[in-house]
């Protein structure tokens, strides 16, 4: 051991110097405080370090080198106090280590890398010291931290030895606490020596890392201290210790000095732990008063002083680029959750008072900010940038506090947050509605919003509005305006598969939601065409698929078919409205929808006025007929699709039901007034009239809000009264509007009657002697007020009294009935005794059938819907008599002036084999041959829809077959592969292109198995079609078929990984 000590090098030695100094000793005597223990092992250490350096010759060399640091030094290290002595040593030694890693590094000269083994790692520098090393180090730091800085630090200014730990409790009672300005002087000395210390890289690192706050605190009270030359918590024994070197003050070049080296290691740290140790020196400590062992002690606030330098740090922190980033950090991960993340990052994104916290700091000016729009100016686009930080975890706590960042700013200044936030973030969407010439500065197919752009701005505004969820009057007003591209953008993805679908969505239900209901009827009058405001979209733009499943948005090719532009725009029109009612299918819980309904029922009545009187309509709206025109389409495609889609449940509240009926009343009265009166308005009205009937006569519960709700009803009813041309109807109109007029309390027989009639009740049976202008309601409807069935008879009666035979032929001779609505019923009620297999209908197959394949030939959709869904049904039941009869039908082709009539049979024959196919199900193999066979001849029929209708068919087949269609993949795939590329109706080709995913949809993971001789021939089909092909349509549907594959093969190729516990028992 001592050859090894005499060879030890000067790094070594000088850390071994310091491992003298800061070793424990034993106490000496049982009955020595902890205080007194403390101070002779410090005497002690110093007095065996000294012996050391003068009588030790193999430290000669570290006593040389410390008397050249002492004589560099502008401080004595020697004085009367012990524990002071103990600091300096301890300086001298760390600016020993220092001194002697810099000789070290400046001798070193790197070998060169062996070419032969470049994978080995390069030579360490002399500098580096290994982590026995550094724990000396650090522990030699923590004693001059301890004794050197902590005892003059006024009260208030960081963190209090007592709170530290047990060790620096006992230090808190040996040092005294010295006055200014011999306390100021001793801790500007260790401070600035420890700054120097840090200077090399080596040290640096441990000295920032866990002293950095104690660092800025001395910093802080030598730099900002008001009282830095005040008498502050002298000892008596302290006074005693008076010198006249170390009373004096600092002077203006050492406060400068000070100054500097703060600005220094402010700006070298990494600025979130800065931010982190600043808010934690302005909050400091607060004044608690705590009773421990009979004991009361009380901590202090921070000086008023530092709580205000640290907040002008802080905003100069926030004002450099990036700070806001660095504010969020340093307040994010100073509560746990670090860059890495893990368990802490999710715990710090779910303290939604933190990030509150952090919101109100960002949405506040500060005061050294010259204006508060200047702030903004600088801070607003930083804040967008949090929500599009790439690490998810690092996101997750981001995006919610730049989210209430966003929010608490909306609300403060709404104004500036306009322009610096909210049209920044829908710069995009206002884009795409920008009216500009594109022609003259734009190519044709030119990027006007790139795709990465537009996805930013949907994600950002579904975080701001949909995940933050705090509607302000300035933010929806604000979204109000980009509401038509959001809505444009929605219907474009609707149609194929986009990422960008789902946001879209949400955010237009949300502003529906959270708007005013005037605003929101406005909007989804403006979407659906019915309103003016400004253009959905740039006419001249258009949206086209990403290559990263997003959406762009460019400059569209002039078309110089009319036909095709018109074409265009009616299909277009059309997915809008059916856009429109697959989001309003999500508001079925609140009134919106069934309000929405009725304000285009309002509409309707309100066009069928105009139709007479269009240029007086058109002074006032200032329309022209065309668009008039337009609008009165707009408003019944409307209508219908929103009857198709919910049926009654349209409206879900009796006060919907009554808006319904005015509606109802309006028209017909418009129609008096003009003397045009047809049958669908009359049985319209009977229907209307019926239901307030019902109503009256206690289908629902009426309050007296309701009854107010009726009284518009009156002045109508009274009109229908006087000029209905029908003696029954003008008789219940008027003790209609007595009854209303009465709330209940006065009702007539006919009233009671027509409820009765309208509610099904079969033991009171209708009286009235216009049967076909009532509406009976079935029992089963009978809890919606809004629920009915049209026909001469009541629809439960003819299903339930038709065990006999004698009804059956009578519901049977009514299916023939030259009233639409009652033969409609009739077929309903035919199709539900077949489906509840009715002894009478299993009997009279033939005659059943008959029925159905009559009324399909019917031009009502009223009439042959009722029929397709009766064939369907008996289909199902009775598969092996029926389906053979409907493929002979099928197939039928007639020749001559029949032909025309013919093919519009087929097509609805060719529904009813397709509700059959899905009805059928897995027993579908069973009947593959003849259905195959039926399916692949109507390939090749001469009629272009025949075709289209028999692939539609093929490819619900080749869907529900599985296995079964592996003998006739080859016939399937080669038909396919004909008409793709000899067919020239696109119609055609789109059905073909279709087939193919139905086949791979219905397959799935059973693909390789069943289609492994064909798929390739498959994949290549597509590739040409989807390279070769000249209509959008089956390019689209091409790429579905290819992104259905790409998903089967992804599932392949890497299944879901399933965690499962299996339990063994062995024998």
């Amino acid at each position: 051991m001592r050859r090894v000590n005499n060879m030890a090098s000067p790094l070594e030695r000088t850390l071994e110097a310091l491992r003298e100094l800061t070793q424990p000793r034993e106490a000496r005597m049982a009955q020595t405080s902890q205080e007194d223990v403390l101070l002779q092992t410090l005497c002690h250490n110093l007095s065996v370090l000294d012996q050391k350096l003068q009588q030790d010759s193999n430290w000669a060399t570290l006593q040389q080198l410390r008397e050249r640091v002492i004589s560099q030094l502008t401080w004595s290290v020697r004085s009367d106090d012990a524990v002071w002595n103990f600091v300096t040593e301890v300086l001298v030694q760390l600016l020993c280590l220092k001194q002697t890693m810099i000789e070290l590094l400046e001798q070193f000269v790197p070998p060169k890398r062996n070419p032969k083994s470049p994978e080995c790692a390069p030579a360490l520098p002399p500098d580096t010291l290994s982590i026995s090393q550094q724990k000396t180090v650090q522990t030699a730091l923590q004693f001059v931290i301890t004794l050197g800085i902590c005892p003059y630090l006024l009260p208030g200014v960081g963190t209090p030895l007592r709170c530290r730990s047990d060790f620096a409790a006992t230090v808190e009672k040996l040092v005294c606490y010295l006055a200014s300005p011999r306390g100021m002087w001793r801790l500007h000395i260790v401070t600035m020596a420890l700054l120097d210390i840090a200077n090399h890289p080596s040290l640096e690192n441990l000295i920032l890392t866990r002293h950095l706050g104690d660092l800025l605190a001395s910093l802080c009270q030598l730099v900002y201290s008001p009282n830095k030359y005040q008498q502050n918590l002298m000892s008596e024994e302290a006074s005693r210790q008076e010198d006249s070197e170390k009373q004096k003050g600092l002077t203006d070049a050492e406060q400068q000095s000070c100054q500097q080296a703060l600005q220094k290691l402010l700006d070298r740290v990494y600025q979130p732990i800065v931010v982190k140790e600043l808010l934690i020196l302005q909050g400091g400590i607060k004044q608690v008063v705590s009773v421990c062992v009979g004991k009361t002690r009380t901590f202090s606030q921070t000086p008023a002083w530092l709580r205000h330098r640290c907040g002008q740090l802080l905003s100069e922190r926030l004002m450099k680029p990036n700070g806001v980033q660095v504010v969020v950090r340093g307040i994010v991960e100073g509560a746990g959750a670090g860059i890495a993340g893990g368990q802490s990052a999710e715990a710090a994104a779910a303290d939604w008072r933190k990030c509150d916290i952090v919101a109100r700091i960002l949405a506040s000016c500060p005061q050294q900010c010259l204006s508060v729009e200047e702030y903004y100016r600088q801070v607003c686009p930083q804040v967008l940038e949090l929500f599009h930080i790439k690490d998810k975890l690092t996101a997750r706590q981001f995006q919610r506090v730049a989210t209430m960042t966003f929010l608490s700013m909306v609300k403060e200044q709404p104004e500036l947050t306009d322009k610096y936030l909210l049209k920044p973030l829908l710069a995009p969407l206002i884009c795409c509605l920008d009216i500009k010439d594109v022609e003259g500065c734009s190519q044709m197919g030119a990027v006007i919003v790139e795709e990465s752009e537009l996805t930013c701005c949907v994600d950002d505004i579904y975080k701001v509005c949909v995940v933050g969820n705090d509607p302000s009057s300035k933010l929806l007003a604000s979204l109000e305006a980009v509401i038509p591209a959001i809505f444009s953008l929605y219907c474009f993805t609707a149609r194929g598969v986009s990422h960008l679908r789902s946001g879209c969505q949400d955010i237009i239900l949300w502003f529906l939601q959270k708007s005013e209901p005037p605003v929101a009827m406005l909007v989804l009058k403006q979407l659906a065409g019915l309103a003016q405001s400004s253009p959905v979209k740039n006419p001249l733009y258009h949206f086209t698929a990403g290559s990263e499943g997003g959406v762009k948005l460019t400059v569209k090719e002039t078309v110089s078919d009319e036909d095709e532009t018109l074409y265009e725009k009616v299909s277009s029109e059309q997915w809008r409205i059916e856009c429109l009612a697959q989001l309003l299918s999500n508001l079925q819980e609140s009134n919106l929808t069934g309000d929405f309904f009725i304000e285009c029922l309002k509409g309707l009545t309100c066009l069928a006025g105009e139709m007479d009187d269009r240029l007086a309509t058109s002074r006032t709206n200032g329309l022209p007929e065309w668009e008039q025109q337009e609008q009165q389409l707009v408003t019944l495609q409307l209508i219908a699709v929103l009857c198709e889609r919910f049926g009654h449940l349209v409206l879900n509240n009796t006060v919907h039901v009554i808006e319904f009926v005015i509606a109802t009343l309006d028209r017909c009265c418009m129609n008096l007034t003009h003397r045009t009166e047809e049958t669908v308005e009359a049985q319209t009205l009977s229907m209307g009239m019926g239901l307030i009937a019902a109503m009256l006569g206690g289908a629902v519960q009426l309050t007296s809000t309701d009854f107010d709700a009726m009284k518009p009803m009156l002045p109508r009813l009274e009109q229908i009264a006087v000029l209905h041309p029908d003696p029954v109807i003008q008789e219940l109109a008027s003790d209609l509007r007595i009854t209303v007029a009465t709330h209940g309390a006065f009702s007539t027989e006919t009233v009671a009657t027509a409820a009765q009639s309208t509610m099904g009740n079969p033991n009171k049976p209708t009286k009235s002697s216009h049967p076909k202008k009532t509406c009976p309601v079935t029992e089963s409807q009978r809890q919606s007020p809004i629920s009915y069935s049209v026909g001469g008879m009541e629809h439960r009666n003819m299903a339930t009294s038709g065990n006999s035979p004698r009804n059956f032929h009578q519901i049977l001779q009514i299916a023939f009935d030259p009233e639409v609505p009652t033969r409609a019923a009739a077929l309903r009620t035919i199709s539900h005794m077949v489906q509840q297999r009715s002894p009478d209908a299993l009997s009279n197959q033939e005659k059943v059938l008959s029925v159905f394949l009559e009324n399909l030939k019917h031009e009502d959709s009223f009439v042959y819907l009722s029929a397709i869904q009766g064939l369907s049904v008996l289909a199902d039941v009775y598969p092996s008599q029926i389906l053979p009869r409907l493929l002979d039908e099928y197939q039928v082709s007639p020749e001559g002036p029949e032909k025309t009539r013919c093919i519009e049979t087929r097509m609805k024959m060719g529904e009813v084999l397709m509700r059959s196919t899905k009805a059928l199900g897995e027993i579908a193999s069973h009947y593959r041959d003849p259905l195959i066979r039926v399916f692949l001849r109507g390939t090749k029929d001469s009629d272009s829809t025949v075709r289209a209708s028999s692939l539609s068919n093929l490819g619900e087949l080749c869907q529900c077959l599985h296995f079964a269609i592996g003998s006739v993949i080859h016939e399937v795939t080669e038909c396919l592969t004909a008409i793709v590329k000899t067919e020239r109706e696109s119609e055609v080709r789109r059905a073909a292109v279709h087939v193919i995913t139905l086949l791979l949809r219905g397959l799935s993971e059973k693909t390789f198995q069943i289609l492994d001789e064909v798929l390739q021939d498959l994949y290549r089909l597509l590739k040409y079609v989807n390279q070769t092909d000249e209509d959008e349509v089956v390019v689209l549907h091409a790429q579905i078929a290819l992104e259905e594959l790409d998903h089967i093969v992804r599932r392949f190729l890497f299944p879901e990984e399933k965690l499962q516990k299996k339990i063994v028992i062995l024998p």
